[in-house]
């Protein structure tokens, strides 16, 4: 007597089964809001350093010169405090890629590094951990520093005057 034997369904998922699989369910992005969000946010800590400048050179006779240090060292304990305290997450989770503006989103990283890794202690926590976003930024920085400066040298040797 023969008997049929049933066969297992298959599977096996391909590559392109799976990413349509999971595309139903990846949630959808706004990009025009999302957008929005980011210009009017950076925007604003932008006027708030602007704000913050004119308020050195009026009130402590800066130059415009003068004035961008101590503002920019305002900028960094704002967002220091805001991290702190648990504020700038909420912003950055709003506004995105424009709570990122170069200052304030640096100070941002490395203040949550260490807030996240103290208790590791000082050293190998907050120390070690802080700089590992901090790191390739910094590296980042001083190599596109280091290019900026040779081509601008290259280009007075080639074209003088």
């Amino acid at each position: 007597m023969a008997t049929k034997t049933k066969q297992a369904p298959d599977l096996k998922m391909t590559k392109a089964h799976y990413q349509q699989h999971a595309a139903k369910y990846q949630p959808q992005r706004n990009v025009l809001l999302n957008s929005w969000r980011a210009f009017w946010v950076g925007g604003t800590i932008c006027l708030l350093g602007q704000v913050i400048q004119k308020f050195y050179m009026s009130v402590f006779d800066f130059t415009d010169k003068t004035a961008g240090n101590p503002t920019v060292a305002t900028l960094i304990f704002i967002s220091v405090l805001l991290t702190g305290l648990g504020v700038y997450d909420n912003i950055g989770q709003y506004a995105g890629a424009g709570s990122a503006v170069p200052v304030t989103g640096f100070a941002n990283s490395m203040a949550s590094a260490a807030i996240e890794h103290r208790s590791e202690g000082y050293v190998l926590g907050v120390g070690g951990n802080m700089f590992k976003l901090a790191g390739s930024v910094i590296v980042f920085g001083v190599v596109a520093a280091f290019v900026a400066a040779l081509i601008k040298t290259l280009m007075v040797m080639i074209w003088p005057g």
